[in-house]
């Protein structure tokens, strides 16, 4: 994708806070999402482009690095690359034996000087072996003389994903297109596990950066990120959805259907009813999966009242509230 600004991409100043950057990108995906422009070219290539920036803006040390490095801090890693803004460091021995030294792998960001971002975490060193980052450099360095090293991976790789909320509900397969190095990039078919929400993350084994010699290839991390739905809302494995009734509906009671994430499902409205009342659909909200058991679906009742009535049905309203005097606030305060 052509290197435009991340800022000018969510549409945002370059000091929007966490909150401002998320709710542009929720609109902007929603906007250009390939589900609500089927066959659209540019908006696939739009909603790809507010995918990167999102998940570089949204990450606090992705986002200084690319404040300070721009584009250059990501070269030649999927677009968010848990190394972002690693200079390379590549020293090439020439005594027969030696095999190439990524030296990045060893000393991070030190390379950029004082002022410049962390070096490696403990975990980053721990995945060498735990021997020291030295111990482990001439271990690999020995290894072309008949000495022992530890086999090598290349890099674990990052990406973000955002899916529709009833794949997220019911599971499914998307796809995913990852950054690779010299502008090139493959498609990823991603299969969703019913249930996961914003923050949930997938792991492709081998799908990351390429090992060294034709060693394994890292893993591939997907942090997901759930659209909302124009009508359902979640808590924990339960659905909520507001349906709105009518006076008569809520007085008399009523059969009425209502939205389910497998579409229309008939419900009983007691008599009597009054708004904001829950009503549960059992078994029809997040699928059951594994050990986990499938939630319910609340149906919180909203009754509306009709704004404009004629003569004969205000007359037969004051009839109603006159044979059935209540005070619903009574004991409330």
């Amino acid at each position: 994708m052509p290197d435009r600004d991340y800022y000018e991409i969510l549409e945002v100043a370059r000091d929007a806070t966490p909150e401002a950057i998320k709710k542009a990108y929720r609109g902007l995906a929603r906007k250009f999402h390939p589900d609500v422009n089927p066959g659209d070219k540019t908006a696939e290539t739009k909603f790809k482009e507010v995918q990167q920036a999102y998940d570089i803006l949204s990450d606090a040390e992705k986002r200084a690095n690319y404040d300070r490095f721009g584009h250059a801090a990501f070269e030649g890693m999927a677009a968010a690359g848990p190394r972002a803004g690693a200079q390379d460091f590549t020293f090439r021995f020439g005594e027969p034996g030696y095999e190439n030294i990524d030296f990045s792998q060893f000393f991070g960001n030190m390379g950029r000087g004082a002022g410049g971002p962390r070096g490696p975490s403990v975990d980053e060193e721990e995945a060498y072996g735990g021997g020291g980052l030295f111990d482990d450099l001439l271990g690999r360095m020995r290894a072309g003389r008949g000495g022992g090293a530890r086999p090598r991976t290349g890099r674990p790789m990052e990406a973000h994903l955002a899916i529709p909320f009833l794949t997220a509900i019911r599971g499914g397969e998307t796809t995913i297109e990852v950054q690779r190095g010299e502008g090139k990039s493959e498609t990823l078919v991603v299969k969703i596990p019913p249930g996961v929400e914003t923050g949930s993350k997938l792991r492709l084994k081998g799908r990351g950066e390429a090992g060294p010699k034709g060693s394994a290839a890292g893993d591939l991390t997907i942090r997901l990120d759930v659209e909302p739905h124009p009508y359902f809302r979640r808590e924990g494995r339960d659905l909520l959805v507001d349906v709105p009734i009518t006076v008569g509906e809520a007085v008399l009671g009523a059969k009425i259907d209502v939205p389910s994430p497998d579409g229309p499902k008939s419900l009983t409205i007691p008599a009597g009813s009054s708004s904001g009342q829950k009503l549960r659909l059992r078994g029809q909200g997040i699928p059951a999966h594994g050990s986990l058991p499938a939630g319910d679906l609340f149906v919180i009742l909203k009754v509306v009242v009709p704004k404009n009535v004629d003569d004969e049905s205000r007359r037969l309203i004051e009839e109603f509230a006159r044979r059935n005097p209540s005070n619903p606030r009574a004991g409330q305060w």
